[in-house]
């Protein structure tokens, strides 16, 4: 009578059993006593099958100087981190596209002449993480209620670039009564430079021109936002 060959001995992945008992965690108690790595590390899970994602975890909340650091990190900076590629980084990309979109339905149901606050954080959602200047335009009806928001141009802001014309070609599409301007500074510095207060000004005196009130310009940055209504450099009137 001849021996059974013994199966082969089946290794348990590295990280099952804690990737599991982090899930368990978060769908018995949401993220309550999580540490800002292990937000990171079960994103991180989405996107890899297999492995332990701890580590990379940590060195991405070091590297990006806290959990809203790497959940604003764009794709290319988070390649950066050892371990950290285009695949596994899946949940941290979802995230951010789920906040853009969240915010953004919340923005449309706003007053946003009362809300500039509101306004520039969907804004840093959608252009705070981006490497190049974009200008956008919010236009908007005559009871304050965002219709559309479009894409201006991309690039170092100059009167070149950004013109009236187009501005509100934009705005005259949506037949809109009043717009929103708003642009990013991917150094981080959200105060206006000498363009800015140029180009807003040329763009403030078409739109009395062509009866359509701008009514903010907000600068969006990572770590703030600069309204030139708030700051008096657009009249309310």
């Amino acid at each position: 009578m001849t021996k059974n060959k013994a199966f082969p001995k089946v290794e348990k992945l590295k990280g099952t059993g804690h990737r599991k008992r982090l899930k368990t965690r978060f769908l018995e108690a949401g993220l309550d006593g999580f540490l800002d790595y292990e937000v990171v590390e079960l994103l991180l899970t989405l996107g890899t099958p297999r492995g332990d994602c701890k580590q990379m975890a940590k060195e991405a909340i070091k590297k990006f100087k806290g959990l809203r650091g790497v959940l604003d990190a764009s794709l290319e900076e988070l390649q950066q981190v050892k371990g950290i590629g285009p695949r596994n980084s899946f949940g941290l990309k979802l995230f951010q596209a789920v906040s853009e979109r969240y915010v953004k339905g919340k923005i449309f149901k706003k007053n946003l002449l009362t809300s500039p606050k509101a306004v520039a954080n969907y804004l840093r959602e959608k252009l705070g993480r981006k490497k190049k200047e974009y200008f956008v335009i919010l236009s908007l009806n005559s009871r304050n209620n965002l219709i559309k928001i479009s894409d201006v141009s991309v690039g170092t802001l100059n009167a070149n670039l950004v013109h009236p014309r187009e501005v509100f070609k934009e705005a005259i599409y949506a037949h809109a009564a009043q717009v929103i301007l708003a642009h990013n500074h991917p150094s981080g510095d959200f105060k206006p430079s000498e363009d800015d207060l140029v180009i807003t000004k040329r763009i403030v005196e078409a739109g009395k021109i062509l009866g359509i009130k701008v009514v903010d310009h907000i600068i969006v940055a990572k770590n703030g936002f600069f309204s030139f209504r708030k700051e008096g450099l657009i009249l309310k009137a």
